[in-house]
């Protein structure tokens, strides 16, 4: 299908397979259903926890290095340039995170992130990955549809806006930059912060929606 929206693709033969489990998560989940199992854990429990830290607690890091280039110039040049120092700077780095690359978004460009291939994501700046993010319906569908995609997220785009696809790898992980809200001249980074949502970093929300109540 053709659309008018760019997709930046790489090498998909040096892609890490996130979404294959490791010996070590192998252990864990079997582990898990057995305690399940025997009655010594409440899966929903888990769930609680595991979206607490997928949604608020992991992404926290990130919304921090967007406040940062929203109120430093000097800080969103760095991070134009070299985004792995630049986050390094701010004590986020580790596995999952050790090359990264900053997009900006403008009034003229919005950017979406995706991995066509597997799941590979920034654990280090937007904690865990979502599941709709390791589904095979995004990964395939944001590359095709993007603008499809983002209106079943109730984000709709102005139709002159171009849509950027950015497909992570394993060497290359991506950390989008939205754009700065309106009527936020004024706010602390931690206020600014509180307006970055992990969709909002990944490309499928845009910051301060949620909190506009849109």
């Amino acid at each position: 299908m053709h659309h008018d929206d760019d997709h930046d693709a790489h090498d998909h033969h040096h892609h890490d397979h996130d979404n294959s489990y490791s010996d070590m998560q192998a252990r864990v989940r079997a582990l898990e259903t057995l305690l399940t199992e025997k009655g010594l854990i409440d899966p929903g429990a888990i769930d609680a926890i595991v979206e607490t830290y997928e949604t608020k607690i992991g992404p926290r890091n990130g919304a921090q290095v967007v406040a940062k280039a929203w109120s430093d110039p000097d800080f969103a040049e760095w991070l134009k340039r070299d985004a792995t120092a630049a986050i390094a700077s701010l004590g986020y780095t580790g596995r999952q995170g050790e090359h990264m690359r900053a997009v900006f978004n403008t009034p003229e460009t919005h950017n979406l992130v995706v991995c066509t291939l597997c799941s590979c994501y920034p654990w280090s700046v937007l904690g865990l990955p979502p599941v709709w993010y390791k589904a095979p319906a995004y990964r395939s569908r944001a590359v095709i549809d993007p603008r499809g995609v983002l209106a079943e997220f109730g984000l709709t785009l102005a139709p002159d806006k171009k849509i950027r696809v950015w497909d992570s790898t394993a060497e290359l992980r991506y950390l989008v930059i939205p754009e700065r809200p309106d009527g936020t001249d004024g706010f602390s980074e931690e206020q600014l912060a509180g307006l970055v949502s992990r969709d909002a970093m990944i490309g499928t929300d845009i910051a301060g929606r949620q909190e506009a109540g849109a």
